[in-house]
């Protein structure tokens, strides 16, 4: 399904919307993670997917590849640990920790004490729990019934602590604000709700660095942005939010037609545009796409989308996993890219849009369009990524290097 958003709208970046997610906040978390070693060096590749560009028939599509971020093999490693980060220096503003150090774990004695509990599908909660062992302070991750063993074991591995419970993702996140309550614990989620706004924003300026990446490695100009249609995947809209925002603030009036994907399922921003408030998904929110199966809009997030995404998605679970294997066969001379489930949505999103004329024409896609996805993951639970994409991400990386030998040779 595709709804066309009437409250999008062409204007400047409000001010209003600078206080909650600015560039400037995106560059300071940008040079708070060059701190990290959890980090990967650099910036994610942009790549040029020229063939799939020409079967499409759209000008050119690239894909932006957080799968090598970091160990953690998603985007999610930009969130968690700037709201942690940020969470640290207001509770212990008086002693002027510098970020740099609180990433070093120069704080390590100080921290000790210090708990933080989040809920999860999976690379949020591995995320954060990496960035707390580093830092120095106790991880309590819960888990719903959903999620696998294979991801849970992903995140013990930096030393969480695991309580599982039935129910969905929305359920885990009732039960962390409990647990946070009854213990005197910090929840930090990538979630708003009423009353819990600073750590869902610091999460989403995380994700700015996305952003601020692409512009450069695209030499992008504020009245000549580099792309016409950004697509962008969605659970609870934390990562649409904080990548929009930036896109929206450097090209203003100019920025390009923003398209939020999301599973059928799990639709909650798709009924936040019918309803034009932050609403719940009308579906079983159990999807494959397990990053994105959310079933409550963030507030916070909604506010920054209302008025400038300017189409909402739906897609199956069989267009992700069509999505997963075309990346991965690099078809039509293109780079094989590992990418999951969540992180092929966008191009499952355009594909939908590509055999269907009238919402190609809805939103304004031609032979002229210039395509940018971001892959948000890689193949962060293995197993189901091989039954996805029919082959091995080692199998698909394999490819990928000799792709990138013989262009270099």
């Amino acid at each position: 399904m595709l709804l066309r958003n009437p409250a999008a709208s062409r204007n400047a970046y409000p001010a209003e919307f600078a206080r909650i997610l600015s560039i400037r906040g995106a560059t300071e978390s940008r040079e708070w993670l060059r701190c990290w070693d959890g980090l990967h060096a650099g910036s994610t590749p942009l790549r040029s997917m020229s063939g799939l560009a020409r079967r499409l028939n759209v000008g050119g599509i690239h894909v932006k590849d957080e799968s090598v971020r970091s160990d953690l093999g998603s985007f999610k490693a930009l969130g968690a640990p700037i709201a942690l980060v940020r969470l640290i220096l207001r509770l212990w503003k008086d002693r002027g920790l510098d970020a740099g150090d609180v990433f070093r774990g120069v704080h390590k004695n100080l921290l000790s004490g210090f708990t933080v509990i989040s809920a999860t599908d999976g690379n949020h909660g591995r995320a954060l729990a990496a960035a707390a062992r580093s830092v120095g302070c106790r991880c309590v991750i819960v888990l719903h019934a959903h999620v696998s063993v294979e991801r849970e074991a992903a995140i013990a591995a930096y030393g969480a602590d695991i309580v599982r419970i039935e129910g969905n993702y929305d359920a885990s996140v009732t039960e962390a604000a409990r647990l946070a309550a009854v213990h005197g614990w910090h929840v930090v989620s990538d979630t708003s709700y009423d009353g819990y706004e600073d750590i869902p924003r610091d999460v989403m300026q995380g994700y700015g660095v996305i952003a601020a990446e692409i512009i450069e490695q695209a030499a992008a100009q504020p009245e000549h942005p580099a792309f016409t249609h950004v697509f962008l995947q969605a659970g609870v809209g934390g990562m649409a939010a904080g990548i929009a925002s930036y896109f929206w603030e450097f090209h203003g009036a100019q920025r390009p037609c923003f398209i939020v994907t999301e599973p059928a399922q799990a639709d909650c921003l798709f009924q936040s545009a019918i309803q034009g408030r932050a609403a719940h998904a009308t579906g079983t929110v159990d999807s494959l796409m397990a990053g994105l199966a959310c079933g409550e809009t963030s507030p916070l997030a909604w506010r920054i989308l209302a008025p400038c995404i300017d189409a909402f998605q739906t897609i199956s679970d069989d267009q992700a996993v069509q999505a997963v294997k075309l990346l991965a066969e690099g078809s039509d001379g293109d780079i094989p890219i590992v990418s999951g489930e969540s992180g092929a949505a966008g191009l499952a999103g355009l594909l939908g849009l590509a055999e269907n004329k009238e919402w190609a024409e809805t939103v304004g896609l031609n032979r002229d369009s210039q395509i940018l996805l971001i892959s948000t993951e890689g193949a962060t639970a293995p197993s189901v990524y091989a039954s996805v994409a029919g082959q091995s991400a080692g199998a698909v990386l394999a490819r990928q290097q000799a792709f990138l030998a013989a262009i270099a040779a």
